[in-house]
């Protein structure tokens, strides 16, 4: 398999036996056989339709911001996207962004640029490919509302374009988490603004994240989604959870709704703790906590 690989991506970016706790920010997580660094579409698509010929595992990386990956490692082929898949162009009121770029720099490209619409997005660890996926979101603003049209790929390598109602763009969901597809880039549509005031918004929110979020430990941002009519990080301080802690891993004190690598957790660890706050939760007020983190590799 490799040897074909080789054929389409330089050696320079095959990286074996790597740990993922390195492209993760819970820190966390077993070596990946293989990461595949792509560099272009052409080279994405002759990846992805291969390992699918293949049936081989794969799992496309961004920013590993909102992945749990286990301690036993990942026995697929991690396929990241490298730099020059992360280009930002600003085009009048549009932005052109690749899968990889990282939403805090689209949003400093933003500000920069005199548009507004994405303060939000400017203390969100992600990428922007993950954040179309999960409709990301914070302080009243979401993906749905500033994406225009999204580029992504099919398991065969054909490419689609999909425009904002064919997204079906919902509450950290899209129609890509129920599709093979692969984000490659998107298109947004912002507002003209005012740069001093685009820039003092985000400044506002970036204290705001500081104060109410536990941004000194590691994390996966917020560990479960909003369950209707109630507020995750409520139910688990509710439950007496606050400071709660499985080896390593920790129910925030600052925030409830976050789950933090103290030092030294295990995947174990952190999986193991969430168990534990659905499990608490569910039985005492009946509401079933849905994570927003992906699970991935041999736990």
């Amino acid at each position: 398999m490799y040897e074909h690989i080789r054929t389409i991506v330089p050696e320079k970016r095959l990286i074996f036996n790597e740990p993922m706790s390195r492209h993760t920010t819970f820190r966390v997580g077993g070596e990946a056989e293989c990461i595949v660094i792509v560099q272009t579409t052409e080279e994405l698509s002759q990846i992805i339709s291969y390992l699918t010929k293949l049936e081989q595992d794969y799992f496309i990386l961004g920013n590993g911001s909102n992945l749990l990956v286990g301690d036993k490692g990942y026995r697929g082929v991690i396929v990241k996207l490298g730099p020059h898949m992360s280009a930002i162009r600003v085009q009048k009121d549009h932005i052109a962004v690749g899968a990889g770029a990282l939403l805090s720099k689209v949003a400093s490209a933003a500000r920069d640029s005199g548009l507004s619409g994405m303060e939000f997005a400017a203390g969100i660890p992600g990428s922007i490919g993950g954040a179309i996926v999960m409709n990301a979101g914070a302080y009243g603003g979401e993906m749905k509302q500033i994406v225009q049209m999204v580029r992504v790929m099919d398991k065969e390598g054909e490419i689609l374009t999909l425009d904002n109602d064919t997204m079906e763009f919902g509450y950290r969901t899209s129609i890509i988490r129920d599709r093979p597809f692969t984000v490659l880039g998107a298109v947004l549509k912002l507002n003209p603004g005012n740069k001093e005031e685009i820039s003092a918004k985000m400044e506002e929110l970036m204290k705001q994240r500081k104060s109410k979020q536990p941004l000194e430990y590691p994390s996966a941002g917020s560990t479960f989604k909003r369950p209707d009519g109630h507020f995750a990080g409520k139910l688990i301080m509710d439950a007496g959870l606050r400071g709660y802690r499985i080896g390593g891993a920790q129910v925030s004190e600052k925030h409830c709704g976050f789950v933090v690598n103290t030092g030294g957790a295990t995947a174990a660890d952190i999986r193991e703790l969430i168990e534990e706050i659905r499990e608490r939760v569910l039985d005492r007020f009946h509401v079933r906590l849905e994570p927003e983190v992906i699970f991935l590799g041999d736990f």
